[in-house]
């Protein structure tokens, strides 16, 4: 199975500020993100879950958490840990399952994704959470595409020498 990182990151490292994006929103941006999302499971952290659940991504939300509770939906899972949550995502048949954080999802999950899919957005901003730092020298840039407002970049890990 696939694991693919996605976020929105500025261009210093900042995805958020006081749960929210600390930028005006792109709905450009928005709109390729959910589409991107809307077929496979999303991890993420239980925040991150929370902050989105009256619009949530994903066939699938599989909410990385220490403490086992329930969600109130059909369609979220527990997961204790990384492994567990890509156990909750191949059991529900998926071939790709999106990381959609928050900064220590992210974080947990950098050493095992596959491909990064972020948008660039043009700027510095003041923010509580960073996307986290990764060695460029693994990965190769796939595609940067110019959109409405942000940069669509995509990476993919090279092969392990």
């Amino acid at each position: 199975m696939e694991l693919v990182s996605v976020a929105a990151v500025a261009e210093n490292g900042v995805i958020g500020r006081d749960g929210e994006l600390p930028w005006e929103s792109i709905p450009a941006d928005k709109r390729q993100y959910r589409n991107r999302v809307a077929d496979a499971p999303v991890i993420l952290g239980r925040r991150t879950f929370d902050s989105m659940r009256g619009d949530l991504p994903g066939s699938h939300q599989i909410v990385l958490s220490r403490t086992e509770r329930e969600y109130g939906v059909d369609t979220a899972f527990h997961a204790s840990d990384v492994a567990a949550g890509v156990a909750v995502a191949e059991s529900l048949g998926a071939e790709v399952a999106y990381v959609l954080g928050g900064s220590a999802i992210y974080e947990l999950f950098q050493p095992h994704v596959d491909r990064m899919v972020l948008s660039r957005v043009p700027g510095e901003y003041e923010g509580d959470v960073r996307y986290p730092a990764w060695e460029e020298s693994e990965w190769r840039l796939e595609s940067s595409t110019a959109q409405e407002g942000f940069t669509l970049e995509e990476w993919v890990r090279l092969p392990a020498a």
